[in-house]
């Protein structure tokens, strides 16, 4: 399956503007942005062969991806860790308390033989 044009300007020429966007290149699959948590848990996937570069740089944008002047820009503090605004959500239910209290499947007595 060749690439459209359009994902493919976005690929070479967009894609240097966008702190922490990176390209995968899986040759022969569909060009897909894949969302992925701070801890590198697939969120979402998201196929951009029928879109136009427009509509996926507006993408990636609402995404909260922060786009530079200029590829070798500095990034804001505030945007280091962009997409920020879906960091809430990525925050794991099941972060262990402050108190450092071990979470169960860590016990070693009930597992001597691992």
């Amino acid at each position: 399956t060749g690439h459209s044009p359009q994902v493919k300007a976005f690929v070479t020429q967009d894609i240097p503007f966008y702190h922490n966007l990176e390209m995968k290149h899986l040759p022969g699959a569909d060009p897909e942005l894949v969302l992925l948590s701070l801890r590198y848990e697939e969120l979402e996937r998201i196929p951009l062969s029928d879109m136009t570069r427009e509509e996926i740089n507006q993408l990636v944008q609402e995404l909260g991806f922060y786009r530079k002047e200029t590829p070798d820009a500095p990034v804001p503090e505030e945007f280091q860790f962009a997409p920020a605004k879906s960091l809430p959500i990525l925050l794991p239910p099941q972060a262990p308390t402050a108190d450092g209290k071990t979470p169960p499947k860590h016990d070693k007595e009930e597992h001597p033989d691992l």
